[in-house]
């Protein structure tokens, strides 16, 4: 676990290293954002790792959204996706999918795919298993401009968490009682 102080003062490999796994494959992100140190809040950081990736042109966009994997796909199949997004799925239950939802699921990665041309993300802590494959079925048909700017609002919600998740140690230890 880290505190922002520390952060702060890391060097561009430390501070790339600490954060990289916030945003799915593309460390470029926190490189990015290093220079704009320091950083008083959590909130500000994220803001301003978010302020980079909506920053980027369409098609640079696009990479960054085919960065992620698809849910419960080939990635997680062959067990290459990241610790973090193992761990982000399996929290919906993602890992544990009948014969009969793995198939939905692989068919419902493949139709997105191809009508949007990036893979379907979805912040999972917000939904249950049924939920996903409900929201999965209805963002389908939606115009792919939205779906872009969903996507990245989704990654939004998934980016905090997982700052949050970094930090957490260090706040909890700063409530604890002392002994």
């Amino acid at each position: 676990m880290i505190d922002l102080m520390s952060l702060n003062a890391a060097s561009r490999e430390a501070f790339t290293a600490r954060l990289g796994p916030v945003f799915e494959n593309s460390r470029w992100v926190a490189e990015a954002v290093w220079q704009r140190r320091p950083f008083d809040t959590i909130e500000n950081l994220h803001a301003a790792m978010m302020a980079v990736v909506l920053g980027q042109d369409e098609a640079s966009i696009v990479a960054f959204l085919n960065a992620h994997p698809d849910l419960a796909g080939h990635e997680a199949k062959q067990g290459t996706m990241t610790a973090e997004s193992v761990e982000e799925q399996g929290t919906a239950g993602l890992d544990r999918l009948s014969a009969l939802e793995v198939a939905e699921m692989d068919e419902l990665n493949r139709k997105y795919r191809v009508r949007h041309g990036f893979p379907f993300i979805v912040c999972v802590r917000h939904y249950t298993r049924l939920g996903i494959f409900a929201e999965f079925r209805h963002r389908i048909g939606c115009r792919s401009d939205d779906e872009r700017r969903e996507a990245l609002r989704q990654i939004g919600l998934i980016s905090r968490y997982r700052l949050d998740a970094l930090f957490h140690h260090e706040a909890r230890q700063a409530v604890a009682p002392a002994a």
